[in-house]
């Protein structure tokens, strides 16, 4: 059973609330459970609400015209999902979907509005989380606009090494083919630079464990 209150208290979203506004956000949200693969929204919906992945891990993506996938974001437990829209009072400007088994909680429009109301604390968490997305946003716009696919799988790593903590070694939380699409490649070229960066000694791949062999010169890929 997914602990509403205490996923809650351990998001970058509600961390830090007193107990009776935790206790409020908590009555709030409704769980919500999805199948892996399953779409929770489609780009183009209205937007009746947020999401906070519980477990599992959800994809926020586009397709293109003829096709093709470019994912944009993953997320897991504890981060919010679909808010922006939420607040600005427009559609979902994407797709999510679950890549693994998911539970999530959901939080309706405006009874979130209306509790955010009230709570200048929380509309200030809010600021905090969008500002770190904008943040992170902006980043991937540069790594695929202006970086070549080695420099974005390099980043990526390093991303990762900030995300767990350690310099050393890092764990690929979504498949490769996923992380492809994430990069804005295709697995095949990024096989060939995982291959490549093994044989120049600035990793060593095994499985979804990467070890980072050399730190500065993967910083100047």
């Amino acid at each position: 059973m997914l602990n509403k209150k205490k996923l809650l208290a351990e998001s970058v979203l509600f961390k830090g609330l007193t107990p009776p506004l935790l206790q409020q956000v908590s009555d709030l949200a409704t769980i919500k459970r999805f199948q892996r693969g399953e779409t929770i929204f489609f780009e183009g919906n209205e937007a009746t609400g947020f999401y906070m992945v519980g477990q599992g891990r959800i994809k926020i993506f586009k397709m293109s015209l003829d096709g093709k996938e470019q994912i944009l974001h993953i997320f897991g437990p504890g981060e919010p999902f679909g808010e922006v829209p939420v607040f600005y009072g427009s559609p979902f400007p994407a797709n999510a979907m679950s890549i693994e088994p998911a539970v999530t909680l959901f939080f309706p429009r405006q009874k979130f509005i209306d509790l955010i109301n009230t709570t200048p604390s929380l509309a200030l968490s809010m600021l905090a989380v969008l500002s770190m997305r904008l943040r992170r946003f902006a980043a991937q716009i540069e790594s695929l606009s202006l970086k070549e696919v080695p420099a974005r799988l390099a980043t990526h790593l390093l991303y990762l090494t900030e995300e767990q903590n350690n310099t050393s070694m890092v764990t690929l939380d979504i498949p490769k083919g996923q992380l492809a699409s994430l990069l804005g490649t295709s697995p095949e070229t990024l096989s060939r630079i995982f291959n490549k960066m093994t044989k120049q000694g600035l990793i060593r791949v095994s499985g979804k464990k990467i070890t980072i062999l050399s730190y500065d010169n993967l910083l100047e890929s």
